[in-house]
C-alpha cells in the first residue's frame, strides 16, 4: 500500500514560533531611539530650572528692607566659580547694600554717583552701590555644589515691579558666563537670565527678610550644600520632567496603537 505525503501546513507571519513579526521588530528597534530623545527633552527642560543665578526668596516688600541671598550653582563638571559679580539696579537705585560675610569668599561694595539724588529719612543721597563682588580665597564654589551670598538691601522703591540684578559668573579656566538677559512677560525663559527680585504691594512693618533670613542665619558653612540636595526641593523642575515624562508615555501608547494596526491589517 503506498502511502501519500502531505504537506505540511504553512506557518503565518503571525505564528509564535518565527518569533517577533516585523513590525514589532522594527518597533523594539526604535525604542532605544525614543528613548534617548526623551531623555534629551527632560535635560533640556529641567536643566534651566537649577542651573542659573538666582535670588531667593524671589520677592519682597515695596518700600522696605529684605534679606535676599544670591544663590549660585556650579553648572560644570570640571571647574568652580571663584567669583560672582553682581551689578545692582541703576534706575532703581539702592541707599543700603550689606553682604553678609560668608566663610571663604572676599567682597567688595562699588560705590557710583547718582545722576539724581536720593533722598531717604530726610537727607538726600548723591551715591549709592552699584556692584557687589565676591572672590574666592579657596577652592571656591566646585561641582556638584551651590553656594549663597546673602544680603540685606533697602529701602525697596515703591514705584517699581521688580529689581533686575545682572550677574557674571566666573570660573577657575577663566570662562565668564553672563547672567544679564531680562525675562519677557509671557515669553519663554532666556538661556542666561538675570537674577530678578519682584515686588509686592507693603502689608508688613516694611521687614521681609523671608526664607533668605533664615537661610542666613543656619549657615555656618557659608550657605554651601550639595545641588542634589537643593533640586530636589524644586517644585518647578519637577512638573517639568512630569510633563515630559508623560508625552513619553503619549508617544509610546501611539506607537503600539500604530504596531497594533498594522498587525491587524497584515
Amino acid at each position: 500500500m503506498s502511502h501519500l505525503s502531505h504537506p505540511a501546513p504553512a506557518r503565518t507571519s503571525a505564528d509564535p514560533a518565527d518569533g517577533p513579526t516585523v513590525p514589532a521588530r522594527r518597533f523594539a528597534r526604535r525604542l532605544p531611539v525614543v528613548g534617548a530623545i526623551a531623555a534629551g527633552g527632560v535635560l533640556l527642560l529641567a536643566g534651566p530650572a537649577f542651573a542659573h543665578v538666582s535670588v531667593q526668596p524671589e520677592a519682597a516688600e515695596k518700600g522696605g528692607y529684605a534679606t535676599v541671598n544670591f544663590k549660585v550653582p556650579n553648572e560644570r563638571d570640571d571647574a568652580s566659580t571663584v567669583k560672582l559679580e553682581v551689578n545692582l539696579p541703576t534706575d532703581h537705585p539702592l541707599a543700603s547694600v550689606m553682604p553678609q560675610p560668608v566663610p571663604g569668599w572676599k567682597v567688595e561694595v562699588t560705590k557710583s554717583k547718582l545722576d539724581k539724588p536720593l533722598e531717604m529719612h530726610g537727607e538726600k543721597i548723591n551715591e549709592a552701590p552699584s556692584k557687589i563682588t565676591w572672590t574666592a580665597d579657596g577652592k571656591g564654589v566646585e561641582p556638584g555644589q551651590f553656594q549663597q551670598f546673602p544680603v540685606s538691601v533697602g529701602q525697596l522703591p515703591e514705584d517699581a515691579d521688580q529689581l533686575v540684578f545682572k550677574a557674571l559668573q566666573t570660573y577657575d579656566d577663566k570662562e565668564v558666563v553672563r547672567w544679564i538677559e531680562p525675562a519677557k512677560e509671557g515669553g519663554a525663559e532666556p538661556e542666561n537670565p538675570a537674577p530678578v527680585l519682584k515686588l509686592t504691594a507693603a502689608t508688613g512693618d516694611g521687614h521681609s527678610a523671608g526664607a533668605a533670613g533664615e537661610d542666613a542665619k543656619g549657615g555656618e558653612d557659608g550657605g554651601k550644600h550639595t545641588a542634589a540636595a537643593e533640586d530636589m526641593a524644586d517644585s518647578d523642575t519637577t512638573a517639568r520632567v512630569l510633563a515630559v515624562v508623560g508625552i513619553v508615555v503619549g508617544l509610546t501608547g501611539v506607537g503600539f496603537g500604530v504596531l497594533a494596526g498594522r498587525r491587524r491589517s497584515s
